[in-house]
Formats: C-alpha cells, sequence, structure tokens
C-alpha cells in the first residue's frame, strides 16, 4: 500500500510516499526524476510522524543523520551508490569520482551521478553532498540552489568546511 503527505521545509515543500509502511520517496517541488502524482496513493499523514520529526529536527539543525525504515527502489548499482551516500558525513562533501572509487570504479563517475540522480530520498539520503570534481556544485535535481543552500545549512551548523 502506497500513501503520501507533503510537508513544508526551508527548501520547498516535500512530499513524502510510504509504500507498505517503509518510506520510499521524498521528492522536492519540481524535481527532475519526479514520478507522476499519481503513483503516490492517497493522502494519508499518519505513517510519517517518524519522518516528519526527523526531518523537522534535520532542518532546524538538531539532526546530522537519519534513522528510518526505507523502502528503496533502484538496480543494484542505484542502490550501492546510494548506500554509499549515507556515509559521507553531514557538512562534508565528496565528488562523484571519488564516489565511484569508493565503489570500486573509478571510471563510472558518469554513471554514480545518475544513479545518484535517481535517488528517491533526497535529504534523507544525502544526494546533495556529492559534488563536481573542481568543487563545483552540479547535477542536483532538486535545483543547484537547494543543493546551495543543503550544503551551506550544513556547513553552518557543523563548522565544516565545502571542500
Amino acid at each position: 500500500m502506497t500513501v503520501h503527505t507533503t510537508l513544508d521545509s526551508p527548501i520547498g515543500p516535500l512530499t513524502l510516499v510510504s509504500t507498505d509502511g517503509r518510506l520510499s520517496g521524498v521528492y522536492l517541488h519540481e524535481q527532475r526524476h519526479r514520478p507522476p502524482e499519481e503513483r503516490f496513493g492517497e493522502r494519508d499523514a499518519r505513517p510519517f510522524a517518524a519522518a516528519a520529526a526527523q526531518l523537522e529536527e534535520y532542518f532546524e539543525g538538531e539532526r546530522t543523520d537519519f534513522d528510518l525504515p526505507l523502502s528503496l527502489r533502484g538496480t543494484p548499482f542505484q542502490r550501492s551508490v546510494w548506500d554509499e551516500l549515507v556515509k559521507i558525513p553531514y557538512g562534508e562533501t565528496i565528488s562523484y569520482g571519488e564516489l565511484a572509487a569508493r565503489l570500486g570504479n573509478p571510471a563510472a563517475s558518469r554513471a554514480v551521478g545518475l544513479a545518484n540522480g535517481k535517488n528517491p530520498v533526497g535529504v534523507i539520503v544525502p544526494c546533495h553532498r556529492v559534488v563536481g570534481s573542481t568543487g563545483d556544485l552540479t547535477g542536483y535535481g532538486g535545483g543547484i540552489e537547494r543543493k546551495r543552500h543543503l550544503l551551506a545549512f550544513e556547513r553552518q551548523v557543523s563548522g565544516a568546511a565545502l571542500r
């Protein structure tokens, strides 16, 4: 069973999707690769209490990682990329090439970028922490301004400098 709700956030409305009681989507308004609304199921805020509370704590600077049951659908390669994303420390960034090297394939930076862009639970799985090889803010499905906002926010909260 799939249901959804919408939350306000500092980066705009977030649509949260739950499939069989597990968070399966966190989508930004006008996000690239956002599924059609009809796939989100009925509107029902009840399954999202923990996710809403953790997102609120994150945006208040009180939470640096998430502890939520997830249901992520993707290819094995996409899931391996998403598994690595959660290992990037709060307030820090790595390049697509560095992420590819962590996966054992340094030449796969483009494929890593594509998998990163298909991340269905942005913010929760921090795809915004991946940058270009020169540190440029590139390739964020929610828009570069949102990526800039999230990174600046995390840097401010953590006191870490962007690389």
